[in-house]
């Protein structure tokens, strides 16, 4: 198993960081730019990866009362992963994003995993500032 775990400061209280990355019609906004997540019943869902060009039914659960959403693979057990919200000073917060690889050949590797999981956070960072300045403005 590999693992892989990215932190990031964010701009805004913990409850709007986490509304916006737990809204599953717009994770396409902050998740790496080839993956796509349809939302059945969920919490089953099903991501679609660009540069496989292939559909993986999965299971994301989101935990409001403790921040946290939680996703994996449904049937290949492939990997599993966790984003957690916390508070730390004066309207900010930080995030989390933790990666679980069981199996070698779904692991795309350090650098491409770290790349996209930091990548990813930035862009949550920008549709957390958008949604603040638009809601102060």
């Amino acid at each position: 198993m590999t693992e892989y775990e990215r932190s990031h400061t964010m701009p805004a209280d913990p409850e709007h960081v986490f509304d916006q990355a737990a809204n599953v019609d717009q994770m396409g906004d902050w998740l790496p730019e080839a993956l796509h997540v349809h939302a059945e019943e969920l919490p089953a869902v099903t991501v679609h990866e660009d540069r496989s060009d292939e559909d993986t039914s999965a299971l994301l659960r989101a935990r409001p009362d403790q921040m946290r959403l939680e996703w994996g693979t449904r049937e290949q057990g492939g990997y599993t992963g966790w984003l957690q919200v916390a508070g730390i000073d004066s309207g900010a917060s930080q995030v989390t994003v933790h990666l679980s690889f069981f199996d070698a050949g779904h692991d795309p590797g350090e650098k491409a995993v770290t790349d996209a999981l930091d990548s990813s956070l930035r862009r949550l960072e920008e549709q957390i500032r958008l949604r603040v300045d638009n809601a102060a403005g």
